[in-house]
């Protein structure tokens, strides 16, 4: 489970952009074509944060779809299926993917005046 690895870097990240503030949340998102399953993100943050600053946080995944390019038609389209690349507006089939690959640290929530460490 790679998961565990990635939301351990997670921390890490989050924590360091942090410095001595309490998290509260970490926001992400999380492209359709990551790799990555969000249930097991999930359960994994809790494990990756357990002892850190971080502790007790929550994560906050924004679900990314897959947007594509078509060169046919030359319009962007939201694809239904990952499962068929293909242009919702002309069908012809295209691989020029301008979104679904992220996993990406969009936000910090910090509590105000609640520093991590004593």
């Amino acid at each position: 489970m790679h998961e565990l690895s990635i939301a351990c870097n997670l921390v890490e990240i989050a924590a360091g952009a942090a410095g001595n503030v309490r998290v509260q949340a970490v926001h992400v998102r999380l492209g359709a074509l990551s790799g990555v399953v969000p249930e097991a993100l999930l359960f994994s943050y809790d494990l990756a944060a357990a002892g850190t600053p971080l502790e007790g946080s929550r994560l906050i995944i924004e679900a990314l779809p897959v947007i594509v390019h078509c060169p046919a038609c030359d319009h962007t389209t939201t694809l239904d299926s990952i499962q068929a690349f293909r242009c919702a507006h002309c069908g012809a089939p295209t691989a020029d993917i301008r979104q679904g690959k992220e996993l990406d640290i969009v936000a910090l929530e910090v509590a105000d005046e609640q520093p991590a460490y004593p």
